[in-house]
């Protein structure tokens, strides 16, 4: 049984102490693929050493994450961006999007921001790893206009209804299940059964967002099999059938 974390920040400080354990515990469960967006270029070289250190599961994303769109900055993020696209392959653009949660004076520049870095998917032919925060009409309003056969990738961290669900998938993005389908006020779980597994990728945007047990403390990318455990209960398969559907669907995604 493979399951694949699909959003993991594996560099994150949280896990200064104990990240060869925390990742060697994840392969150990059957967590065996990683998928590692990007944020900015401070955290590049972390990510080129992890990648290094676990060559067979740790994959890489590139890109400039919507909360690091400063006005005094993003010009050379986005500059480093497509420098590092230019020199390796990766396996997807993110994670990219809005986040209006914490800086909504920033809209104009977040929106240039997600749609050159759109444009630079489609030229490597690419998928994207969509960040949505408070943000859903704002998402929605750059992928319409962006909307090609080119422009595909995944919804990470799905939070919406079923109707932006919909929506999502019809712009050729799977959806980015973690813990929150496990919390009693997540929302998500009401409708899940009515999307078709083929839509659907799991993550845990880990250290963020653990799934119960755990909600409240560090996330880690062994809980991807608690978030497989929740949808087995959801569709009613065994977990093996939601780890391998999952997993063909992220190979879709990132082309592996």
């Amino acid at each position: 049984m493979i399951f694949t974390d699909t959003h993991t920040h594996l560099y994150s400080e949280e896990f200064e102490n104990d990240r060869t354990e925390m990742i060697q515990r994840a392969i150990n469960a059957g967590v065996s693929r990683f998928f590692v967006p990007s944020i900015d270029s401070t955290y590049t070289s972390k990510m080129y050493a992890l990648e290094a250190q676990f060559p067979q599961n740790i994959f890489l994303m590139m890109g400039l994450h919507p909360c690091y769109v400063k006005p005094e900055s993003y010009e050379a993020e986005l500059a480093h961006v497509a420098t590092e696209l230019s020199k390796r392959k990766f396996k997807a653009i993110g994670e990219i999007g809005i986040d209006l949660y914490w800086d909504k004076t920033t809209l104009a520049i977040q929106q240039e921001a997600f749609r050159r870095q759109i444009q630079l998917a489609k030229k490597y032919q690419l998928g994207i790893n969509i960040h949505c925060r408070d943000a859903f009409d704002e998402v929605f309003e750059v992928l319409e206009s962006e909307k090609s056969d080119d422009l595909f990738g995944i919804f990470h961290c799905f939070t919406g209804d079923f109707q932006q669900a919909q929506r999502a998938i019809n712009l050729n993005m799977k959806l980015g299940i973690g813990g929150v389908a496990t919390f009693k006020n997540g929302k998500i779980d009401q409708f899940l059964k009515e999307i078709d597994l083929q839509h659907i990728v799991l993550e845990t945007d880990s250290p963020y967002l653990a799934p119960v047990p755990y909600r409240g403390k560090r996330n880690e990318s062994s809980y991807t099999v608690l978030v497989a455990e929740k949808l087995a209960q959801i569709y009613g398969l065994p977990v093996s059938e939601i780890a391998r559907i999952t997993t063909e669907n992220s190979k879709a995604v990132f082309g592996i």
